[in-house]
């Protein structure tokens, strides 16, 4: 009985009769219409039971989705259905999501001809990191009548691991590698100096730097040749991420934090590409993962991991901590990637004697973000007084983010002020920048 469903048009039918058994007091000659209806009406029924209850349905359903999920990007997820009875079917495929979607309207209607088969596809986006787990597909099979349903139901249970995007970490590293110089935000960088590594002599062509000619090679062959040189390898880059409450602020779903963890994998990633070696540090008011920069072949593995299993905290950044845990895990002149942020300039002047400590010994490049809401309360038209008000204080906010900027490039330390969907690519750009000058 627990399979057992009345559908609606059983519901329209028998109000049907009711009305006309009601009818019969007025019109006694509507009685025996009325008992011939409820009679027919209750043989069909018996006719849809049979037909749905005599036998094991011929209906199978599987769902199928890749290993893990990739955060803040669609994932594809598919059910395959098939009618293996002899009669045509109509069917209503609801499938249980995991509780972080906080979805229970997920539903599809088929209709489905003897031994015909069917692919539902769809795409879930998770937003934040962990374990999702899906349930089971309850699938509402009825015939033509259409009077009553039978529920099937299919234990799919399964587990899911929601990592890290994956799949921006794929597609800026193919940006990256190729160079495309139209695609917004990562383009290839003129090169200044000559801190690079020897890579070959070739034959001088228009436009190669003159200061990088051989005349040793250039005599014995007759006629120009120069030196030409490629990016040092093997450079350290770390990165920084703050894990405390001012990193727990979200933007079209997504906290800063996961922004910061998405766009840490893909630039490590792009950092062990380009032959140098990538680490992790994370803090707030303790240390939490730290992966020493290495350059091996289960480096990316281990950040990935590390990621995964990164939590906010509510508390206070400590940076003093985190120049202290500086000092122990990297001995030599590396590339710091800090992702925090600073909502104040207070909060960046308390901050800041860390910071000029942390740019004496390294390359310190600061990432923090913009507040996009602040952003559109600013540009936005203004209709009342209060509006102005309000408009005023917005673009009073978004001055002193500027002014954040100016204060650490006087002290000599790289910054990036970036909406937080354009994090990743902003921060690439910077790490391409800064490698095509020689400065790391």
């Amino acid at each position: 009985m627990r399979a057992l469903f009345l559908n609606n048009r059983f519901f329209l039918l028998l109000g049907v009769v009711i009305v006309v058994f009601a009818l019969a007091y007025p019109f006694s000659w509507l009685f025996p219409v009325a008992v011939v209806a409820l009679g027919i009406l209750l043989v069909v029924v018996v006719a849809d039971l049979l037909l749905l209850f005599r036998r094991k349905p011929g209906f199978w359903a599987e769902r199928r989705l890749g290993q893990v999920f990739s955060l803040s990007d669609p994932n594809p997820v598919s059910i395959q259905v098939e009618n293996r009875s002899s009669m045509q079917l109509h069917v209503n495929v609801v499938d249980e999501l995991p509780v972080q979607f906080q979805r229970r309207d997920f539903e599809q209607q088929l209709r489905l001809a003897p031994n015909e088969s069917f692919q539902i596809r769809y795409e879930l986006r998770p937003l934040t990191r962990g374990v999702y787990s899906f349930g089971n597909i309850n699938v509402f099979v009825r015939t033509q009548l259409g009077l009553v349903e039978r529920r099937l139901v299919f234990r799919q249970n399964s587990n899911v691991n929601v990592y890290p995007s994956i799949l921006q970490m794929k597609q800026y590293e193919l940006r990256a590698m190729q160079q495309i110089a139209h695609e917004t935000g990562i383009k290839k960088m003129r090169r200044i100096g000559h801190s690079y590594e020897f890579e070959q002599i070739k034959n001088y062509v228009e436009g190669d730097d003159y200061r990088s000619i051989n005349w040793k090679a250039s005599g014995r062959r007759g006629s120009l040749m120069v030196n030409q040189y490629e990016d040092e390898r093997s450079q350290q880059v770390y990165c920084l991420i703050d894990k405390s409450r001012v990193m727990r602020m979200p933007f079209e779903g997504l906290s800063l934090m996961d922004y910061a963890i998405n766009t840490s994998l893909a630039i490590s990633n792009i950092i062990l590409r380009k032959k140098d070696k990538a680490g992790l540090l994370s803090f707030s008011d303790v240390i939490g993962a730290t992966i020493k920069a290495e350059r091996g072949s289960g480096q990316m593995n281990r950040i990935l991991e590390a990621l995964y299993r990164e939590k906010e905290r509510p508390l206070e950044a400590n940076y003093e901590l985190l120049y202290q845990a500086v000092r122990r895990l990297i001995g030599v002149r590396s590339l710091l990637l800090l992702f925090t942020n600073f909502e104040s300039r207070y909060a960046l002047e308390r901050a800041l004697p860390t910071l000029r400590r942390l740019n004496r010994s390294h390359l310190l490049v600061v990432v923090f973000f913009e507040n996009t809401e602040i952003r559109r309360l600013a540009t936005e038209t203004v209709q009342r007084t209060e509006d102005i008000y309000r408009q005023t204080m917005a673009r009073k906010f978004l001055q002193e983010k500027k002014e954040m900027v100016h204060m650490l490039r006087q002290y000599g330390i790289q910054s990036i002020l970036t909406k937080p969907q354009d994090l990743t690519l902003n921060t690439i750009n910077k790490y391409l920048e800064l490698k095509s000058r020689g400065l790391i």
